[in-house]
Formats: structure tokens, C-alpha cells, sequence
């Protein structure tokens, strides 16, 4: 059957349950035939506004012109012949390129990769070659991935690390400051000196990873109090710092890396999502007396840097820079919180805590107003009805309150006012319930 044959989005539910493992969820239950810049065309021809961006990859939209152009470009010549085999040019020029960008003072180096899971199991071999050291300090409601690793440095049991087992060893945790959770800066401090002096000695401490901006656990900024913080301890005892830029990185934020906020240098950097437009690609970047700990073969993977999506992150550079993109997402940032902030001051509808750095932005749905009790199922019910009125939106949080925005950074105006306006509407709706 041709992907292009007449089906519908019940045809090839039926199909996927019956082919595909269950423990791969989809948040709607709608399939995509085509897509482009701001939008998505599902198999029975509906148009959806996308404000997700497949989980935040698509910071220059759905097939970008420059980013597809790089890709045939590539194509041409050739598709795979793996880095470690026979080497080639899209992979040193990509590596040129971020360490000239890398948010730290001191020389930059790269290796690249297939998967976010993967650069952070990377980063986190590097720092334990690099430091002799075994333990990872991370933090409640992180996400790393699915990995038995990155599982056990996320912060969250269902539905990542349900029943699977044990967990990999070495793994220390302390809470995140969220100020409506009454979590502070200072608690987080304490309770890393009290873990350095009850759980493991900082001398045993690899590295302290951390999202500048968390993703999946619900879009908490890492204060730069925070950062400072957490730089001075890592400096104290040898620790190095890491920052899981796989979601918040390039450009989301209204800078390149969301930790350049803070002014505190991380000494890794992982990234993946929008980093190639759409195609798999990740990395680590790092600096270089560090990355260099790791022996010649240590580091790398079939698949691993793939030419197809060197090339495309090239692009997705040149778009970001000639695009001015990052002055584009403070610009929706500030466009978003103009059409939610009444809303949340109103009080006429149950959303509160709307947060985030540049166009990365969330809102809680509560069960009441006024009140601070999650409402995941409420959370869903928004997004349900926003789908309905043609907008993709997704949830995150510890209790799946939360309601993510992720559009494209290149997202056209008349798309953008659209699309807030279908979310303010269900926001109103959400009200009368």
C-alpha cells in the first residue's frame, strides 16, 4: 500500500494497534499525511495549527526549504558510510560551527550522535572518565529519556521506569526550586550539602545534570540564583556541570542555549531535538581538555552523526541566524503571555503559574480556580478540545497539568493570532465547566 492510498485515521489506528508495542503512546489519535511550516495536513486532509513541533524538534518548522535543500544536497553524494569508517566533511564542519557557539569561554570539541538518551549517556561517561568519579547528582521532575541510564535520572516513575526494574547505581537526586510548589533555591542548596554529607561524598561526584529549562517535568526555569549556585559547588569539589539543553536549546528561549541566560558556564551540552530540523541527530558538546578524557573508540556509534543530518543542522544555523529566530522567539513569547496573562489574572478560568523563557512557555490547569490542585484529566480535556478547533497542543508536568507551548519559531503571524485565539477560546470553555 502506498503511504499516499486513501485511509483514515481509524484504518490506521486499528492497523497500529494490532503492529505496534503499547508502550509507545501517541497523544492524539490522528495521523499525519503532510506537513508544512506551521501546520500539519492528517490523513483525512484536516489542517492543524502545530504548536508542539514534534516535542519541541521543529524550531525552523516543518520542512524549512534551506533545511531540505542541505538534505538533497546530501543526498546526492552519499547517505551513510559511518564516521568512524570513513570520516567526512559535514560532521567537522557542524563540530567547527557549535564549538564557536558553545555557551563557554574555554576551547570547544563535539561528538555527535543519533538520540538525546544517548548524548546524555555520553556526557555522563565523559564526565566519570574525565573525573574518575562514579556518582551523578540530577534532579526531581528532570527527564533524560527512556534509557536504563537517562530513566534513572528522570525524575518521574510512570510511565518511564514503571516495573523495569533496577535502576542503574549511582544516581543521587535533589528537588528543583519551584516557587508555587514552595521549593526554593535555598532548599535545593540544603539539600545538597545534606546529600554530600548523608549519601555520597562530593569527592565521589562525576557531575550535577541539569535542564536550564525542564522539559517533560512541566517547563520549571533553572533560576540564575540556581545555576550560580550549583556553578560554586561544582567548582568547590571538582564536579562538573552539565546542562541537558535538548529541549531548551537553539533558539527556543530567545537565546541559542538556554543557559546563557543565567551567564553560568556549564562544562557539557547536550543537544538533539530542533538542532536538525526534523532529522535524528544529537550531540555533546563540551570542553575540550574534557571531552578528550575519553580514549579513541570510547566515543561514537553506527548511526552516530549521520551526514544526512550534519547537513541539516547546518542549515538549521544559517536559518536561525539569517531568520534573526532568536529575536523571533522572545517576540512570541511576548505575544503569548499578552493573550494568557489576563486570562490568569482574571481568574475566570482554572489556569495559573504561566512560565518559561522566550517562546518556551506553560501553564497550569487546576481543579478549581484559585486553587493549586493539578487537574491532569483537565489538562487533557484543553488540549482534547483544542485538537477539535484544528490547534496541536501537548501536556507535560507531574501530573500532566500542564500545558506546553512549542510552535516554530519561523510560525507566520496569521498561524500564530490563530492559534492563540483557539487557545484562549478553550481556556474561556474550560471556565464554564
Amino acid at each position: 500500500m502506498s503511504r499516499f492510498d486513501p485511509t483514515t485515521n481509524a484504518d490506521l489506528q486499528a492497523r497500529r494497534s494490532a503492529a505496534v508495542a503499547r508502550g509507545v503512546a501517541s497523544a492524539t489519535p490522528l495521523f499525519a499525511r503532510m506537513a508544512e511550516g506551521s501546520h500539519i495536513l492528517d490523513v483525512e486532509g484536516r489542517r492543524y495549527i502545530d504548536f508542539a513541533s514534534g516535542i519541541g524538534v521543529l524550531a525552523t518548522g516543518h520542512r524549512h526549504p534551506a533545511v531540505i535543500r542541505a538534505v538533497q544536497e546530501q543526498l546526492n553524494c552519499f547517505t551513510h558510510t559511518a564516521f568512524q569508517v570513513m570520516a567526512y566533511e559535514p560532521y567537522i564542519a557542524l563540530a567547527e560551527a557549535l564549538n564557536a557557539l558553545a555557551p563557554f569561554k574555554e576551547a570547544a570539541k563535539c561528538v555527535f550522535l543519533t538520540t538525546g538518551a544517548e548524548a546524555v549517556e555520553n556526557a555522563v561517561k565523559i564526565a566519570r572518565v574525565a573525573t574518575g568519579r562514579p556518582a551523578i547528582i540530577a534532579f526531581s521532575g528532570a527527564f533524560h529519556g527512556r534509557t536504563m541510564l537517562t530513566a534513572t535520572l528522570t525524575g518521574k516513575i510512570l510511565p518511564y521506569k514503571y516495573a523495569s526494574g533496577p535502576a542503574a547505581p549511582e544516581i543521587y537526586r535533589v528537588p528543583f526550586p519551584v516557587a508555587h510548589e514552595g521549593v526554593r533555591v535555598e532548599d535545593t542548596v540544603r539539600a545538597l550539602e545534606a546529600l554530600f554529607h548523608g549519601d555520597v561524598e562530593p569527592s565521589r561526584v562525576a557531575a550535577i545534570i541539569i535542564e536550564p529549562v525542564q522539559g517533560e517535568g512541566g517547563f520549571h526555569v533553572a533560576s540564575p540564583a540556581l545555576l550560580q549556585a550549583l556553578r560554586a559547588v561544582c567548582d568547590q569539589y571538582g564536579i562538573l556541570l552539565i546542562a541537558d539543553e535538548i529541549q531548551s536549546g537553539f533558539g527556543r528561549t530567545g537565546r541559542l542555549f538556554a543557559v546563557e541566560h543565567s551567564g553560568v558556564e556549564p562544562d557539557l551540552v547536550t543537544v538533539a531535538k530542533s538542532l536538525a530540523g526534523g532529522f535524528p541527530l544529537a550531540g555533546v558538546i563540551g570542553k575540550a581538555r574534557i571531552m578528550d578524557a575519553v580514549e579513541p573508540g570510547g566515543l561514537g556509534g553506527t548511526y552516530g552523526g549521520s551526514p544526512i543530518g550534519c547537513a541539516a543542522a547546518l542549515a538549521v544555523l544559517s536559518v536561525i541566524k539569517e531568520e534573526k529566530l532568536l529575536e523571533r522567539a522572545a517576540d512570541i513569547g511576548r505575544r503569548v503571555r499578552a493573550v494568557l496573562e489576563p486570562l490568569q489574572a482574571a481568574g475566570a478560568a482554572p489556569i495559573c503559574n504561566l512560565r518559561g523563557l522566550g517562546a518556551m512557555l506553560a501553564f497550569d490547569v487546576m481543579q478549581a480556580r484559585g486553587s493549586q490542585m493539578p487537574d491532569g484529566p483537565g489538562a487533557k480535556r484543553l488540549t482534547n478540545r483544542a485538537l477539535q478547533r484544528g490547534l496541536l497542543l501537548l501536556t507535560c508536568g507531574g501530573h500532566g497539568e500542564t500545558v506546553r507551548l512549542l510552535m516554530a519559531l519561523t510560525i507566520p503571524e496569521a498561524e500564530l493570532q490563530a492559534g492563540l485565539e483557539i487557545l484562549a477560546d478553550v481556556i474561556r470553555g474550560a471556565a464554564n465547566e
